[in-house]
């Protein structure tokens, strides 16, 4: 009997662990919910009004770039550029669209032979995007986020 109340007081003192209750903070749960799902993704990609009619989240992505290489391209042909021998180049402009969807050039990746024949490059692909259709920003569970994206033009000059 001794030995029972003796096994009985050691298993009620080793189990007291189990009734402790965890107390976490909405900061801790928040933490952990932020690291569980992939940053680098979103559930909608920005789009135009026009790109709106795809079915799946890569046509609308698709669309969304090449409407927006369409409109770039068609600006960069109006101006008159003059070269001294014949451009083929990518160039792969980095851009950012906000939450409120408005587009800001960040940069352009340049060939120098393409840089040195045409030296207003930089400003000749920020003034392409200036008049821009509305767009409709990333959305990331629900809300409206920022993104940014690298998008390759292909520049010919003759």
């Amino acid at each position: 009997m001794k030995h029972l109340c003796l096994l009985f007081g050691f298993l009620l003192f080793v189990s007291c662990n189990y009734f402790d209750v965890k107390k976490t903070t909405s900061d801790a749960i928040l933490n952990e919910e932020l690291k569980t799902f992939n940053w680098s993704d979103v559930d909608d990609y920005p789009s135009f009004a026009s790109c709106n009619d795809g079915v799946s989240k890569e046509e609308k992505k698709r669309c969304f770039q090449n409407t927006l290489t369409v409109i770039i391209s068609n600006k960069i042909q109006k101006d008159t550029i003059v070269v001294s021998q014949n451009i083929d180049d990518t160039i792969y402009i980095k851009f950012q669209i906000s939450e409120t969807g408005k587009l800001s050039f960040i940069e352009a990746k340049v060939d120098s032979v393409t840089l040195r024949e045409i030296p207003n490059i930089n400003e000749l692909l920020a003034n392409s995007l200036d008049s821009l259709p509305t767009i409709y920003p990333a959305i990331k569970r629900g809300q409206q986020v920022k993104t940014a994206f690298t998008l390759p033009v292909i520049i010919r000059v003759n």
